[in-house]
């Protein structure tokens, strides 16, 4: 049986989901896209073009419906009332109601104000948008998303564009255990490896932008993401042999002459 990430009433082959901004082009962006197989590419709707600004050149020329889903999301918003705009925006423009709901509290840190975000996500859910929402690693809130509704719930690793990897691996493991719909780390992994222990950890998936664009090799470095994450969701599956303190003989003892 297919071990496929399922949103909503969506399923996916691939636990990588990866941004649009931060490359030279659109052609590198597509390229980046290919070479880590994502099939959910999340747009910066106040950033990028997708129909918005008649005349300039659109990112949507290069993402075919038929190979991506599009996530608009609400990166630059600091208001719940801004992020509910920005998504509404997108529903006008392409009929996009999977949406990635962040709301940002402070611009050095770029940490989320949850006020805010639970203000938003309330009414987009009420208005009929599946939210996937962007949060702190706080195992109450985490849980508290789920259950008002949104469809996937996307802690931080670290903050957005740190490429810090994952700070608090035991509050990931305390919101795993309590999730009821699919934990996605987003924001703060760096590299391929650390993409690796999220997914070892039981993510549901993995959600980044700046560790591909930011690479020296891009393309090569999307394609790492994508082993990374398939790497680490096998690892995951297959389970962890127990930590022990003390060493343990790989081959058996009995039977040994001496």
């Amino acid at each position: 049986m297919a071990d496929l990430l399922q949103i909503g009433n969506r399923s996916f082959r691939s636990r990588l989901l990866v941004g649009t901004g931060k490359y030279t082009d659109f052609q590198q962006t597509r390229a980046a896209l290919d070479a880590a197989g994502a099939e959910i590419v999340t747009v910066a709707l106040r950033r990028v073009n997708l129909g918005q600004h008649a005349g300039e050149e659109n990112l949507l020329d290069y993402l075919p419906a038929e190979r991506f889903t599009i996530l608009p999301n609400t990166a630059g918003c600091y208001t719940a009332e801004d992020a509910v705009r920005t998504c509404r925006l997108a529903r006008e423009l392409g009929d996009w109601t999977l949406v990635k709901l962040e709301v940002i509290g402070d611009p050095q840190t770029l940490f989320p104000d949850m006020r805010q975000t639970f203000i938003a996500a309330e009414t987009l859910i009420a208005e009929g948008f599946e939210v996937m929402v962007y949060s702190n690693d706080d195992p109450v809130a985490c849980k508290a998303f789920a259950e008002m509704g949104c469809v996937a719930v996307m802690p931080l690793a670290a903050p957005i564009g740190s490429g810090l990897g994952i700070r608090n691996p035991y509050n990931l493991r305390i919101i795993l255990e309590q999730a009821t719909v699919p934990i996605l780390v987003d924001a703060g992994v760096g590299t391929a490896s650390d993409v690796a222990v999220a997914m070892e950890l039981g993510c549901d998936g993995v959600l980044l932008n700046t560790a591909i664009a930011g690479a020296k090799d891009p393309i090569l470095m999307a394609e790492a993401m994508r082993l990374g994450v398939e790497a680490g969701r096998k690892a995951f599956l297959a389970g962890r042999m127990p930590r022990k303190l003390y060493a343990n003989a790989s081959s058996p003892l009995e039977g040994t002459f001496f």
